[in-house]
């Protein structure tokens, strides 16, 4: 198994690089190569990074050909309103996801996919108490639950026509003190809006795991979609408390005005973090010990309490000096 080729797209976002970073260390790994629209957020000692738009379909198709995976990690998944908005979002998703996987169809070596995907394609289905597992239909009904359901779709393709391993791995909402995540930045307002009725509950996964949990799969290869989810469960009046934050109760057409609020403050709130605020999102964590050997180490809470720690970002004023 030595000396295999890995292929991470993604790789200059917070998750990539990490991931990035991780399968340096990785004895069996013999060379890594990955792509993406902006360069590495950590400084990469061996990895070849290519600066590629996401829709340079041309581009990508000639990155897989030449470098020829063994392995790829498609991390290239932009979530609506992380740094992009929802409509540039998905189709930087759906572009990049056609090239990519049409590209792999011709690959020679390829031997397995890690594809990124998340509990938001289960939709409504995640609401507490009730926790989806992996033998759960996906039926999302948000912009960000179809994209990753497509996604899911079309690693499946490519493992029906040359039989391909691909590995799923459904995130619970990735939060780390660099990930430009809109559920993180909504939970750091100084007002957090929250459903009162139903008390809906969300789970959460610490970026480092997830991290890990990538590139275990890499490593291990299992023929499954697997939730990498921590353990436990908050709700969203219990974070904006735990955070000092002023818990704001909202029903109705009162969320209108909570979303546009939110805009205004710089946290913008996509269709899948209101259906979480609204509904919840959890999902039963997957066997990560027994198909990956690696399980998340922090739990939701502490995620919430490593959240709030992180230092508010403070604007600068230059100071005018004399001529």
């Amino acid at each position: 198994m030595d000396g295999k080729r890995v292929l991470v797209t993604g790789l200059g976002g917070e998750l990539g690089s990490r991931v990035g970073a991780m399968l340096e260390d990785e004895p069996w790994v013999g060379s890594i190569a990955g792509f993406d629209a902006n360069p590495p957020r950590r400084r990469l000692k061996r990895a070849a990074f290519h600066l590629v738009a996401a829709d340079d379909r041309d581009a990508v198709v000639r990155l897989v050909s030449d470098f020829d995976p063994h392995v790829v990690v498609h991390l290239g998944v932009w979530e609506p309103h992380a740094r992009l908005s929802t409509d540039d979002a998905r189709s930087a998703t759906e572009a990049l996801g056609e090239s990519l996987f049409d590209a792999c169809r011709g690959a020679r070596s390829l031997e397995s996919v890690v594809l990124r995907s998340g509990t938001e394609v289960y939709g409504r289905g995640g609401a507490w108490p009730h926790q989806p597992d992996e033998q759960v239909t996906p039926e999302p009904a948000s912009v960000f639950g179809c994209m990753l359901r497509d996604l899911e779709q079309r690693a499946q393709g490519l493992a029906d026509e040359r039989g391909t391993v691909v590995t799923v791995l459904r995130c619970a909402p990735v939060v780390g003190p660099h990930v430009p995540s809109p559920l993180g930045r909504l939970l750091r307002l100084p007002v957090v809006p929250f459903n009162p009725f139903g008390n809906p509950r969300f789970s959460l996964v610490e970026d480092r795991d997830a991290a890990e949990a990538f590139v275990a799969a890499a490593r291990t290869r299992p023929r499954a979609a697997i939730n990498v989810v921590a353990p436990g469960a908050s709700s969203v009046l219990q974070a904006a408390l735990s955070g000092r934050r002023v818990a704001l109760p909202v029903a109705g057409p009162g969320w209108f005005v909570a979303r546009g609020a939110a805009t205004v403050a710089g946290a913008p709130i996509a269709d899948h973090v209101a259906e979480l605020l609204v509904h919840g999102r959890c999902a039963r964590p997957g066997d990560t010990a027994g198909l990956l050997g690696t399980e998340p180490r922090h739990s939701t809470a502490d995620v919430i309490a490593a959240l709030y720690r992180w230092p508010a970002v403070v604007r600068i004023v230059p100071s005018r000096t004399a001529a």
